[in-house]
C-alpha cells in the first residue's frame, strides 16, 4: 500500500529530522491523524537526503562499537588508554564519548591502530560523525 506523503506529512518529518528518532516521528504523525509505519518513515528521510539517526553528541562504548562493527572491549580498551575522550555525568559511572572527541580520534588515531582505523566502513563513520576530512 502506498499511500501518497501529503504536503503536511513531509514538513513534520522535516521539521523533525535531524532531533528526534522515526519512532517520535511516527508518534507525532500518529498524533496529527497520520499513520506511517517506522520503515516508510525511514524511508522518507533517506529519500529526502536526511539521516535517520537524530544528531546526537554522546555515544556510549557500546554503541559506537556496534555501529562500527567492532567489540565494544576494543573501543573500551581505546578509552582507558586515553586514546579517546570521555565524560561522565555526576554520580554516572557510565563514559559518554563526544561526537567530536570521536571525530577527532578517528582522523588522527595512534600509529600503532592506523591500519585498523582505515579498514572502518567509511559509511559507518559518516554515520556516526559525518564525513572525515
Amino acid at each position: 500500500m502506498n499511500t501518497k506523503w501529503s504536503d503536511e506529512e513531509v514538513a513534520i518529518i522535516e521539521e523533525m529530522a535531524c532531533l528526534y528518532t522515526v519512532k517520535q516521528i511516527a508518534y507525532c504523525l500518529k498524533r496529527k491523524g497520520y499513520t506511517r509505519s517506522t520503515s516508510a518513515i525511514q524511508n522518507k528521510l533517506r529519500f529526502l537526503g536526511y539521516s535517520t539517526r537524530p544528531i546526537l553528541d554522546n555515544y556510549n562504548c557500546c554503541e559506537i562499537a556496534r555501529v562500527l562493527q567492532l567489540n565494544s572491549a576494543t573501543v573500551w580498551t581505546w578509552v582507558k588508554k586515553g586514546w579517546i575522550r570521555t565524560t561522565r555525568s555526576s554520580g554516572s559511572r557510565y563514559h559518554q564519548i563526544r561526537s567530536k572527541d570521536l571525530k577527532q580520534f578517528l582522523q588522527n588515531p595512534p600509529q600503532s591502530i592506523k591500519s585498523r582505523i582505515a579498514a572502518i566502513d567509511k559509511d559507518a563513520i559518516e554515520y556516526l560523525v559525518g564525513r572525515l576530512e
